[in-house]
């Protein structure tokens, strides 16, 4: 019997608001970015089109209710929707509000208060903003409070009877942990209750959730190592493309990252692994996007069920949990929601890989095994790519331009690691020239 729980991070973005009609043009919905999203290269899939669900609107009850019936038959336990709270203004707020004023659909969910600026590069960051996120002492109080309606619902998740809360970028937060502790005041005050709070690890990693007051840590899914990344130059060499017109592309092996993934150790913490199908944001940024080839559904579930059984080894109980990125991020090609591509395959990798119930070392020995080599190539190209196998950046080399890239990397904002990690490098380099 696998008694863990699978929850999808939900984007309740599929509705036009009038902030976005002034910021993207009348009736803008991100359907338009995945709609017009073209391929990068020759075999590349673009774009993701929805099959079963179509170009749904979320504001239709009858959509949210099909929905949650088409995730619950495959596995899913409940949905983590993104809450955008914006000092005092909410954003993408009516599929949930109406969620609560309607009692349906009778599914169970969690939140994830994705703090952080809107901006034109979709990126989070400090430049092109739209709305900008300002942390301060009233404004956490505010949001608890505006997340007390939410977290008193029948269906809202809870670990250890403990309402699970997600926190997409505590290093946002300047007092993470006098934060941590107000709200656990307040929810207590209010609903006679206790907050069981995760910190994802996405920007930030290796994020101890004791020592900023949380309970936990959840493993964001897009994490991996720069050896994960394909050389771009070598790629559209191996593949007669041309190099300019893909150089600002960043091209990732699907593989590779599952394996890094699933060998990670659990960290001396509390920590909850994610997975996800696929990732490709070409619809938000098609001149500069991140790419994860060779993925699949048959991949994914040997991913999912390596996962579970690491996650049945590492918890016991309520804490059996597995996050998916994502169930409709459509303009980040991480969707489980059925494509014009794929069909249902998705969901039905999840259900098979729940019902399929493996120990832990069999699930691995069958993710590495079907990982090899061969798996590095890119189908349907070239002649030349079929013969020989992609090259991947040098992990030093690799890591240096990850981080001159880098999300977390503002001008004017060097964060700690940064100088600490060049430092590091030079040593690694000076080391290497003299021996």
């Amino acid at each position: 019997m696998n008694d863990t729980r699978l929850i999808a991070f939900y984007l309740p973005q599929f509705h036009p608001i009038p902030e976005n009609d002034v910021w993207w043009g009348k009736g803008f919905t991100e359907w338009r970015n995945v709609v017009a999203a073209k391929p990068v290269f020759p075999e590349h899939y673009q774009p993701h089109l929805p099959a079963d669900l179509g170009f749904y609107d979320l504001r239709i009850p009858e959509v949210r209710e099909a929905q949650a019936q088409m995730a619950r038959d495959h596995g899913i336990y409940g949905f983590c929707y993104y809450f955008y709270y914006f000092n005092g203004k909410r954003l993408l707020n009516r599929p949930l509000d109406e969620n609560l004023a309607s009692g349906k659909p009778d599914f169970p969910f969690c939140i994830c208060w994705a703090n952080e600026n809107w901006t034109r590069r979709w990126d989070g960051n400090d430049s092109h903003i739209l709305i900008e996120q300002v942390h301060s002492q009233k404004d956490d109080i505010d949001f608890i409070h505006q997340l007390i309606p939410v977290l008193k619902d029948k269906r809202y998740i809870r670990v250890n009877n403990k309402l699970l809360l997600l926190v997409y970028r505590v290093d946002r937060m300047p007092e993470p942990l006098e934060t941590a502790s107000t709200w656990r005041e307040i929810v207590k005050k209010e609903l006679n209750a206790e907050l069981y709070l995760c910190a994802v690890n996405n920007f930030v990693k290796d994020i101890d959730p004791v020592k900023i007051g949380f309970d936990g840590t959840v493993q964001f899914p897009l994490d991996f190592h720069p050896s994960c990344r394909v050389d771009i130059e070598r790629f559209a060499q191996a593949n007669e493309l041309d190099f300019a017109n893909i150089k600002d592309h960043w091209i990732i092996d699907y593989p590779r990252i599952i394996q890094q993934m699933a060998s990670l150790e659990k960290p001396r913490y509390k920590f909850f692994r994610g997975v996800f199908p696929s990732w490709d944001n070409t619809p938000r940024r098609q001149n500069s996007s991140a790419i994860f080839i060779n993925s699949s559904p048959d991949l994914y579930k040997l991913f999912l069920k390596a996962t579970l059984a690491l996650t049945r080894a590492e918890h016991a109980g309520d804490e059996q949990l597995v996050f998916i990125n994502a169930w409709n991020e459509w303009a980040e090609g991480a969707h489980l929601e059925p494509d014009q591509k794929y069909g249902m395959r998705w969901l039905e990798a999840t259900k098979e890989a729940m019902d399929e119930v493996d120990d832990k070392a069999d699930a691995l020995e069958a993710l590495r095994s079907h990982c090899g080599e061969d798996a590095l190539k890119v189908p349907g190209l070239s002649t030349q790519s079929q013969n020989a196998q992609l090259q991947f950046e040098s992990p030093l080399s690799s890591e240096i331009d990850v981080i001159l890239n880098s999300y977390t990397f503002r001008a004017g904002k060097l964060i700690l690691w940064f100088p600490i990690r060049i430092l590091t490098l030079y040593k690694r380099l000076t080391k290497k020239k003299h021996e």
